[in-house]
Order: structure tokens, then C-alpha cells, then sequence
């Protein structure tokens, strides 16, 4: 794990408002993630961005110290202003080597997130190095340490109650919904078909809403969604001229401004002046400032549910605890897994080695002597020299093997 680093920006130094200014666009991810690679001597990399943590996770010569993460920074071409920036480098957190190791297996188990036992986080982070990966931006080692994330994280959800009535962010919005008493009639506008959204509109199909429009940019997903939940679909595009009104619009994008401005708020409006809800649980928030400061709204965001969040983690801190212990048991035993691949890796080319030494000894060093040998004579030499040709693959992984188990 010597070369494991990784740069985070979460929930707990950075105001979310703030960190929605590091999500990077799906469109624009692959160039900027080649640039730090070819500008940063970076090998592998992933980059994951949920809904209170901007995370860079990556193999590195180098050690992560702030000159390393202003360029980083400055590589990533995010657009920052000089505050800004200045911001996520006093804010960052750093971590190297097995530190690193420990972040990624924590915030995979929910143990950094905002909410502790929620699942979601470990789908997130799959999905997160699944898309690097097919993008080539991953290899051989971080396959080998998700594999033992994953393993960590099942094992953390099944042998504690860390997850046990688990409380999401999706959840405790929805909850905070669900005291407003809306009647299931309402007319919802769901702004979005990503995870979150498809989370909370299963919340609300459970109980019994049903008037539904649903408007995304790609117009199949809304339609998808739209059949679940027997409603319309809609192109986003379409959300500024919709005139059929509202009670609750729920949303959650991955635009890096804010899809509803006031205007577009005003049309929807289209002259009621009743109190309406938002549900805003994008990072950064969908819904544009001044329509809350101008406007009758009860407004739920990712932000005002912090309060809630911090009470879980005292619930579950004797989780915690258990969660831990199984997390160090792992980082021990990766420790013997990597030591063994790397043995597998130095060991990949014998077996080509030891058959190119048994033909050149069989067809020119020694071809003259079997070629003068009666044809009992030379299958018996094959036979020897296939033998000696396993065992001599076989042996050298053997004993390394158990050099490495005597050693640990």
C-alpha cells in the first residue's frame, strides 16, 4: 500500500454548498482525470462524488502536501475562484499508504458518512470505480483492493447492526416530508432518474402518492421511472413552459448549476401563491438561492439534515466500535494478500521462462544426442523432461508462498 493516496473533500470540513463546486459532470470526467494522470505522474485512478463527499482516490511516487494539491487542483481546471481554492486546500484531507487504505474501507462501510449504516455508499463507490475502470483510468492493483473493499464492507453490513433500521439521507428527507402531511394526491415533480431519486420515489410510491411528472435530460430514464410510478414523463428541457402546477418538487441532478431559477420557478408557479415544498438533495442544490429568500416554501435540503445525522452515529457508536474491529482484521490480512500478489506477479513469467529452456536444450543444445536415440529412448526423455518442466513451475511458487507465511 505504499503508494495508495487519497484526497478527500466531505461533509465534515466543507459546507455542502461549497463542495458541489468539486463535483465533476459526467461529460468532462475522463479528460480531467487523464490530465492529472499525464501532468501528476498518476497511474491508477478513481474519483468518487456523492451527495457530501468529493473523493480522489489514486497511486502516487509522490507525497500528497499542499503544493501537490494546488496542482492537483489547478490540473483538475474546475473553474475555482482564488477563496475557493484557497478553501479546499486548508480543508482537504490527506491520506497515504495504509491510512488511505483504512479511509476508503471506512467510508465504503458508512462509518465516514453523513448518516452512518447507510448502504448506499458502498453501491456508490462500486459504481465510482466500476465507470474509471471500463474508462481505463484503473488496473491491476486497485482491482485487487476493491475486491477487499467489498469484501470489508459486506462483512461490516451482515456481522453488526450498523445498518439495522438504517436511517439514509433519502429517508430522513422523506420523513421530514412525511410530517408535513401531504395528501397522496399531491401533484410531485421529480426533477432527475438517478439513484437517489429512484430511492425516495420508492418512499413515496409505498405510500400511496401518485401524481407524478417526472423530467430528466435523458428522456428514457424519466420514462422508465415515469411507468413506475404510473406518471408522465418529461425532457428537462420541457420544465420551464410545464403549466399544469405543483404542491412538492422533489430533486436531485447532477447539474453544477442550478437547474430551477427563479424565472423557470415563477412560470411553474404560473400565479399561485400557496406554500409550496422543496426537496433539494442534489450537491450542488438544484434549486436556485433567491427562490427560497423570495418565496413561500418549506425547503428540505441535504445540509438541514446534518442535526439528524450526527444523533445516529451516537445511536450506533457501540456499532461502530465492532465495525472497526472488523475493518483492522482485514487491513491485516490485505497486508499477507498484496505481499502474495505481488509474489504471483513476480513469478508470472517462469512458467514461459522454463519452456523456453527445455526447447532450446531439447531442439539445439542437445538435438544432435536425441536425434541419435531409439524412439523408446527419447519418449522416455520427454516424459523426464515434462515432469522436471512442472515441478520446476510448481516449486519456486510453492516455497515462496510459504517463505511469505513463515515470515508474517
Amino acid at each position: 500500500m505504499e503508494y495508495l493516496r487519497i484526497i478527500a473533500f466531505t461533509h465534515k470540513q466543507i459546507d455542502l454548498k461549497s463542495l458541489g463546486k468539486l463535483v465533476i459532470c459526467e461529460q468532462t470526467l475522463d479528460d480531467r482525470l487523464r490530465n492529472i494522470q499525464l501532468d501528476l505522474n498518476v497511474k491508477e485512478i478513481f474519483y468518487v462524488g456523492t451527495c457530501n463527499r468529493v473523493e480522489f482516490v489514486f497511486t502516487s511516487e509522490n507525497d500528497v502536501d499542499k503544493d501537490f494539491i494546488l496542482r492537483f487542483l489547478t490540473v483538475l481546471d474546475m473553474g475555482l475562484p482564488d477563496e475557493y481554492l484557497e478553501q479546499f486546500i486548508e480543508n482537504v484531507s490527506v491520506y497515504q499508504k495504509v491510512e488511505a487504505f483504512n479511509h476508503l474501507l471506512r467510508t465504503s462501510c458508512s462509518l465516514e458518512s453523513l448518516v452512518v449504516g447507510e448502504k448506499e455508499i458502498l453501491a456508490q463507490v462500486r459504481k465510482a470505480y466500476e465507470c474509471c475502470r471500463v474508462a481505463g483510468f484503473t488496473g491491476d492493483y486497485m482491482r485487487t483492493v476493491m475486491e477487499r473493499v467489498v469484501k470489508t464492507a459486506k462483512e461490516v453490513y451482515t456481522f453488526t447492526n450498523i445498518s439495522k433500521n438504517p436511517v439514509s439521507v433519502v429517508s430522513l428527507a422523506y420523513r421530514k416530508l412525511r410530517d408535513l402531511n401531504m395528501c397522496s394526491n399531491s401533484r410531485l415533480l421529480i426533477i432527475g432518474a438517478g439513484e437517489t431519486i429512484h430511492h425516495i420515489a420508492q418512499y413515496l410510491k409505498k405510500h400511496k402518492y401518485s401524481n407524478f411528472a417526472v423530467f430528466n435530460r435523458t428522456i428514457e430514464k424519466a420514462e422508465s421511472l415515469a411507468v413506475e410510478l404510473n406518471g408522465q414523463a418529461f425532457p428537462l428541457s420541457a420544465l420551464e413552459n410545464y403549466s399544469k402546477g405543483f404542491d412538492v418538487i422533489i430533486t436531485c441532478t447532477g447539474a453544477t448549476e442550478p437547474v430551477i431559477t427563479e424565472q423557470i420557478y415563477k412560470n411553474l408557479l404560473n400565479g399561485d401563491t400557496a406554500k409550496k415544498v422543496i426537496v433539494d438533495l442534489a450537491i450542488p442544490n438544484d434549486i436556485a438561492p433567491e427562490i427560497i429568500t423570495n418565496n413561500a416554501v418549506h425547503y428540505i435540503e441535504v445540509e438541514s439534515l446534518k442535526e439528524t445525522a450526527r444523533k445516529n452515529i451516537q445511536e450506533r457508536y457501540d456499532e461502530l466500535v465492532n465495525a472497526e474491529q472488523i475493518i483492522e482484521e482485514n487491513i491485516k490480512e490485505f497486508v499477507m494478500v498484496l505481499r502474495q500478489r505481488k509474489i504471483e506477479i513476480a513469478m508470472r513469467s517462469v512458467p514461459e521462462k522454463i519452456k523456453e529452456i527445455k526447447h532450446t536444450a531439447m531442439n539445439a543444445i542437445f538435438a544432435d544426442e536425441i536425434n541419435g536415440m531409439d524412439e523408446n529412448s527419447r519418449l522416455v526423455l520427454e516424459r523426464v523432461m515434462n515432469y522436471m518442466e512442472k515441478k520446476c513451475i510448481s516449486v519456486p511458487m510453492v516455497m515462496a508462498k510459504e517463505i511469505l507465511v513463515n515470515n508474517s
